[in-house]
């Protein structure tokens, strides 16, 4: 559980943008099938939110799928980013991957373990090699330009130098 008392996080394109104001509940992984095709992952990973601690911040609430007949999925109806898990009684849980820093709230238990995938325990003892080691890949790599959402709050996205930008076009408006 997290003790910093303003926490902050968004969607990929930055279209939604949220702020909760305290402490963060438990921090989960859960491995259950709706889980794993809502996050398009071999898991989510969730922390809950005390009620009233959550605001939306620019956008306003996000798009929802109602997974379950007692659970709605909150997502960027722009980018498709997976942001809420929502339980009938107002209970809500966000995307760790979606907070400014997912660094400082680590999973503290996991669910679903009936449906973990056989491999997903193995990944660690993958090889792994950092993106600037893959030597095939690199002028691809040095060819990208970013059009995600930067880690901390702005005045207005995108940036006006993306205007005309296919981004621009097919995302969402620069409105707070």
């Amino acid at each position: 559980m997290s003790t910093s008392q303003i926490h902050t996080g968004g969607c990929q394109c930055g279209a939604l943008r949220f702020r909760v104001t305290g402490p963060l509940g438990t921090a989960s992984i859960c491995h259950c099938r709706m889980c794993q095709k809502a996050f398009g992952g071999f898991f989510g990973a969730l922390v809950g939110v005390p009620k009233g601690a959550l605001e939306w911040t620019r956008g306003g609430a996000p798009a929802r799928f109602r997974s379950s007949n007692h659970v709605s999925r909150g997502f960027c109806p722009a980018c498709g980013t997976p942001l809420t898990y929502e339980e009938p009684d107002g209970s809500v849980a966000l995307a760790i991957g979606a907070f400014d820093h997912p660094e400082t709230i680590p999973p503290t238990i996991q669910y679903g373990v009936e449906a973990k995938l056989g491999f997903v325990d193995a990944l660690a003892d993958l090889p792994a090699r950092s993106t600037l080691e893959d030597l095939e890949a690199a002028a691809f790599l040095d060819s990208i330009v970013s059009h995600q959402h930067p880690d901390r709050d702005t005045d207005s996205w995108p940036p006006e130098e993306w205007a005309g930008d296919a981004w621009s076009r097919a995302g969402p408006s620069s409105n707070d």
